[in-house]
């Protein structure tokens, strides 16, 4: 059987289908797809951690689904931007996960993961599966990735 591993990039996901559909994306959905016919490795969503109520709800739901959530503190700055970005962890992770597994699934749309994808495709072989909103994916992680699923309709939440 097919091993895979997951990693998701939940503030991309969430903000790219609020942006281009105005709703959610589905993770028991995209879960079902993501893991048919295959053993799983590990399954991570990284999220930012604003320590409010709905949002740990939220992750309780993630957790009951079989993700394990890593959660980095959100931090706002003087001049009022704000930071709290886990590419270097998902790259980390997925890196490691390659090893072990014979697919990696990414949901994100983010352009600075095509580099990763296109290193684990190249040095350890793993079919690097992308997940993203078309419409906000970047060509660059499209043409880096094995396969590329567009979230549509079939992986949200109405």
């Amino acid at each position: 059987m097919e091993t895979v591993s997951i990693v998701v990039d939940v503030q991309n996901v969430y903000y790219t289908t609020r942006q281009a559909f105005a709703c959610h994306f589905d993770y028991n959905k995209f879960w079902a797809k993501a893991t048919k016919n295959r053993q799983l490795v590990k399954a991570v969503a990284y999220a930012i951690d604003r320590d409010d109520p709905k949002q740990r709800q939220f992750q309780n739901i993630l957790k009951t689904i079989g993700f394990e959530v890593k959660l980095k503190p959100y931090i706002q700055r003087s001049d009022g931007s704000a930071k709290g970005d886990w590419d270097v962890g998902i790259a980390l992770d997925a890196m490691e996960f390659s090893e072990q597994s014979d697919v990696l699934v990414l949901v994100s749309g983010d352009g600075d993961f095509d580099l990763l994808a296109q290193r684990m495709r190249e040095k350890h072989q793993t079919c690097v599966e992308v997940y993203g909103v078309a419409l906000l994916t970047a060509d660059s992680l499209i043409d880096s990735a094995s396969r590329y699923f567009p979230i549509e309709s079939d992986l949200l939440l109405r």
